[in-house]
């Protein structure tokens, strides 16, 4: 009985806003809104993937395919890695947008990831910078309000709302009638996004990771639809019910985000870029020049050397001391340049767990911590590609040094500079660039994503729990 009673309420709500102007043209542009950045976004992520694949493709066979050359030009010469989008970046593209995909590496230094995905063109091509989710999370449940924060208040002001009750409504059924009509308005701004998550789950994503990004989703915006169908049944005229959404909405969706990012940044503050070029200049230079073989700082791995192999010279020893020394440097140069890496991601990281426990008291933020981390374009995902980029340029440089120790000559590495016939001899040959490895990143795995995303699960629960509350106080205050 009551579900029937609210069937045929939500057919009279929806009867009212087919025939009003406004709420039908809120309706129609919101989900096709939706539908034009899913569309543009899908197509700018395929091009971005295959371009990317493409471009690493390219990148493994220049380098492989470089002639006879000195060793350290090749350290040089350098190689380019780069991460491909997440079947799920369709949708959420999350930090992917301004911290780059692709890293330069090279010897002696760690490069920022570069080419971000924002775009400066003119065109079609803006409009990508209203990403699905953005539209989801923040554009949305404005349009919620819009066509949902009268839907109770205007009974009562036609004076209908006595005459429901009166004719043996209950305000559990005619709250309900008006609580449905709004979620299944609200369905179809989510439509889209089911949609595009339905083709994302027959690609290499994990089902359940689709699944439960979806349900983030629908919760998200039946909370809205709750909370606008409460705040219309607890204040008697529309307009107050109105200002007191808009109220609401500009706090959880505008206000507190980045009052928690501007918190996070001032609790957990980091060092600057500038200040950080200067320390971690200033720690390498004090372990010397890895390209001079007579720098002080060498003095003692010279030494040892020496006693190892029972020789009185560098001309006498078995290996390329030039190319030892650039070994020795690079390791010690690693070293400094992980240990400042690691601090300045760990405090990034500490600002994100503190601007993320904002979800707490914005279901925006709950919901955003979990789409970014179940879409793997979270900060952990990018920090993650940093450090396998590194370890692959640590990977194929300390390679490219030990070609030099080992199949180098000590002499005709000194006096390469002494001719073009000098420098045309002190080369090795190109088959040792085949100790490049294949750089394939993935996102982390199903499982780790989703408990990664637990604790943001829960605070979208407790948001559950909040609106219901708040429904049920409404039900109780709701009189004619």
């Amino acid at each position: 009985m009551i579900l029937k009673v609210a069937k045929t309420i939500c057919a009279d709500q929806w009867r009212y806003w087919l025939r009003t102007k406004v709420a039908a043209t809120v309706l129609l542009l919101g989900a096709i809104l939706t539908l034009a950045a899913l569309v543009v976004n899908a197509f700018h992520i395929e091009e971005a993937a295959h371009a990317r694949e493409h471009l690493q493709t390219e990148a493994e066979a220049r380098f492989k395919a470089q002639p006879d050359k000195h060793p350290h030009r090749m350290v040089h010469y350098g190689h380019y890695v780069f991460r491909a989008p997440t079947p799920l970046s369709v949708i959420e593209p999350g930090v992917d947008t301004y911290t780059g995909n692709a890293i330069f590496l090279e010897g002696h230094r760690q490069n920022s990831a570069m080419f971000a995905q924002q775009r400066q063109s003119a065109g079609l091509t803006r409009f990508s910078s209203l990403t699905p989710s953005f539209l989801a999370l923040v554009l949305a449940p404005l349009f919620i309000i819009l066509i949902g924060y009268g839907s109770v208040s205007r009974e009562r002001e036609a004076g209908t709302l006595t005459l429901l009750l009166s004719q043996g409504t209950t305000r559990w059924q005619l709250i309900f009638g008006k609580l449905l009509a709004l979620v299944t308005a609200s369905s179809l701004f989510l439509l889209p996004l089911l949609l595009a998550c339905l083709y994302v789950a027959f690609s290499s994503e994990s089902p359940l990771v689709v699944l439960l990004f979806c349900l983030s989703y629908a919760i998200y915006f039946m909370l809205w639809a709750t909370v606008v169908t409460a705040c219309s049944a607890l204040f008697e005229k529309s307009s107050v019910s109105f200002t007191m959404l808009i109220v609401i909405w500009m706090a959880a969706c505008v206000l507190l985000p980045r009052l928690g990012s501007s918190i996070a940044t001032n609790a957990a503050p980091s060092m600057g870029k500038l200040e950080a070029d200067f320390k971690v200049e200033e720690k390498l230079r004090s372990l010397g020049d890895g390209h001079d073989v007579n720098d002080p700082a060498f003095k003692k791995l010279k030494e040892d050397l020496l006693a190892k192999y029972n020789v009185d010279s560098v001309d006498d020893l078995p290996v390329n001391f030039r190319g030892v020394v650039a070994q020795y440097s690079e390791g010690r140069q690693a070293k400094v340049l992980n240990e400042f890496a690691e601090n300045r991601m760990g405090e990034e990281l500490q600002q994100a767990q503190i601007a993320r426990q904002f979800g707490w008291i914005s279901p925006t933020v709950a919901v955003r911590s979990i789409s970014t981390i179940l879409a793997g374009t979270s900060l952990e995902t990018h920090h993650r590609f940093l450090r396998e980029a590194e370890a692959l340029r640590l990977d194929f440089v300390q390679g490219l040094n030990k070609v030099h120790v080992e199949k180098l000559d000590y002499q005709l590495d000194m006096n390469r500079n002494a001719s073009e016939e000098a420098a045309d001899k002190a080369v090795v040959g190109a088959d040792n660039w085949a100790l490049l490895s294949e750089f394939d990143f993935k996102p982390e795995p199903a499982n780790t994503r989703i408990s990664n995303a637990l604790v943001y699960f829960l605070q979208l629960f407790v948001w559950v729990c909040f609106t219901a509350l708040l429904l049920k106080a409404a039900v109780r205050r709701l009189n004619p």
